[in-house]
């Protein structure tokens, strides 16, 4: 058999951390292949918990929520970079995303685009026989996504992504295998907003809004590298969320963001000893996990629906006529038994003109590990056109053409 090493060795260490902790768990989103598709793209959101799909009201939407777009008008751009795993030094790991948006009237409605890649690095391909080289190849994931969101009413949206997938993990298998380590496939996602144009509630001069939505990702076949008795299912995601903004005054707001989310991964397995769990040093047994639409419903029967759903939730301050100066603050919690991820965020951004910049910061909590400690993410962006500005002041409510 090929051994498939990184230089240096201790390194496949830190691969085998990518593809199980920064997810909940090997056997909860972890069982799913591609998980990089939950990466939370924007550092906006994620200063804030990792949530953003109350707000979905930048082109940031297309990740969050799609339906989120039909409330935006004008054009925007952002770029954002994160080196991956940085607690670990390797400097050969790395996120990248970008997307745009665009406010087409004669089809009523905002369309968008992005591309996620992640690096994976650079692997070393040895014999069986003996430590000598036989070749080098990187690895790496990207997806390629387009969508668009559309008013069905003044304060409702629906919206819907495309998006094309490649993992290319290793260019070949196993000396028995025939297959290789890579797979192309395709998903696609839904989504509903809610974005009332009426505050929520009003005291004396502070406005209390609302907004709100449901999204459904990652809904597609299952990755096949090797053959389909091997595949894994998409990472199918549902969250649901919510923001509230405060608008004390034309210089002043603040929003609280909450996000629920749960992968809908279903793993089968024969359990040998009838204690109702997987046991990995058992005679228990892994078994086909189930494919969509079934996946939607049975991921939510084995006992543990709650405890699989992640918690993400954050404030965002802007001060500023127009917008000029935001600090962020979140929290993001899973539950123990389920991965265990729990650590504080935190932000901050600027605007000027039709410019951004945003950055945000991973801590986790006293106590606790997580493989995205010490994570960055930078993101730059810049918009122009329509009602909206980049730096519009938090009274304005603009309306788009129905």
């Amino acid at each position: 058999m090929y051994n498939q090493l990184r230089k240096p060795i201790i390194e496949i260490f830190t691969l085998f951390v990518f593809v199980t902790l920064y997810s909940p768990t090997i056997f909860s989103q972890g069982e799913s292949a591609v998980p990089f598709l939950l990466i939370s793209p924007n550092a906006r959101a994620s200063g804030m918990g990792e949530s953003g799909g109350g707000l979905s009201d930048d082109v940031s939407a297309i990740y969050w929520n799609p339906a989120g777009l039909a409330f935006q008008d004008g054009e925007e751009i952002s770029i954002t970079h994160s080196n991956w795993l940085p607690q670990f030094g390797f400097s050969d790991l790395f996120y990248e995303y970008a997307n745009y948006k665009a406010y087409v009237e004669d089809w009523g409605g905002t369309i968008a685009s992005s591309i996620t890649y992640l690096n994976l690095g650079e692997f070393i391909r040895t014999g069986s026989g003996g430590p000598d080289e036989l070749g080098r190849w990187k690895a790496y994931e990207g997806a390629f996504t387009v969508g668009g969101g559309w008013k069905v009413l003044d304060e409702l949206g629906v919206g819907v992504n495309l998006r094309y997938i490649r993992s290319a993990l290793s260019p070949f298998g196993t000396e028995e295998e025939q297959g290789t380590g890579v797979a192309n496939t395709v998903s696609f996602d839904i989504g509903t907003f809610y974005k009332p144009q009426d505050a929520l509630m009003t005291f004396d001069d502070v406005r209390i809004k609302f907004s709100g939505g449901i999204n459904l990702s990652n809904l597609g076949p299952k990755v096949t590298y090797i053959d389909e008795d091997q595949s894994d299912p998409l990472p199918t995601n549902v969250r649901l969320a919510f923001a509230f903004h405060i608008i004390p005054d034309e210089f002043n707001s603040l929003t609280y963001n909450v996000d629920f989310s749960r992968v809908l991964v279903r793993r089968n397995f024969f359990d040998a000893d009838g204690d109702g769990k997987y046991t990995p040093d058992s005679d228990d047994r892994v078994l086909p996990t189930d494919g969509l639409p079934k996946s939607l419903i049975t991921a939510w029967s084995d006992g543990n629906a709650l405890q699989k759903v992640t918690t993400g939730m954050g404030l965002e301050y802007w001060y500023g006529s127009p917008r000029l100066i935001a600090l962020r603050f979140g929290w993001f919690y899973e539950d123990p038994s389920y991965g265990n991820r729990n650590f504080l965020t935190f932000g901050a951004g600027l605007r000027y003109d039709m410019y951004g910049f945003d950055f945000s910061y991973i801590s986790v909590v006293k106590g606790e590990f997580s493989p995205l400690a010490e994570t960055l993410r930078f993101t730059l962006l810049m918009k122009w056109g329509g009602l909206e500005a980049i730096n519009a002041s938090t009274e304005q409510e603009p309306e788009l053409q129905n």
